[in-house]
């Protein structure tokens, strides 16, 4: 969330999916490789916390998102329990180990994306705070074993 410019955009990726970040505030460029056949996950807005946290998110939580300028269709998460596995230092809870809150926010999951570029621009809110990435994404053809 904290990348700039989308150079550590491939850390800590699970084999199934493959998570874009939005930030903590504001908006950002980013450009990003992503392999191919991976679906694609990223939040418009969203935020880990309380129940009465999500509660007041979700409240006035909007957003939108567009690839290769055509929308996308979102999905709301209004407070799942989810369990954080962090290194020391994270952005998110600053300790190493793993913590439970509940989730909440607006998502996208898009299927994999074919190979070559694409831009993605992502715009959320809620209240006072508004996010944005535009990002330019280059899906890597798959290698021939």
């Amino acid at each position: 969330m904290t990348d700039a410019t989308g150079e550590f955009c491939d850390r800590n990726q699970p084999e199934d999916v493959w998570f874009l970040a939005g930030t903590f505030g504001g908006t950002v460029q980013r450009t990003c490789r992503i392999p191919a056949g991976r679906p694609v996950v990223f939040p418009l807005v969203n935020q880990t916390g309380s129940a009465a946290q999500c509660k007041e998110i979700m409240a006035t939580a909007e957003g939108r998102a567009t690839l290769d300028g055509k929308p996308v269709t979102p999905e709301r998460l209004e407070d799942d329990n989810v369990a954080v596995t962090g290194v020391a230092g994270n952005p998110l809870t600053g300790a190493e180990g793993t913590t439970t809150s509940y989730a909440c926010g607006i998502w996208v999951r898009l299927q994999p994306l074919r190979p070559g570029r694409h831009t993605l621009t992502i715009r959320g809110s809620s209240g006072d705070f508004h996010t944005g990435v535009d990002y330019t994404l280059i899906v890597e053809a798959k290698q021939q074993a």
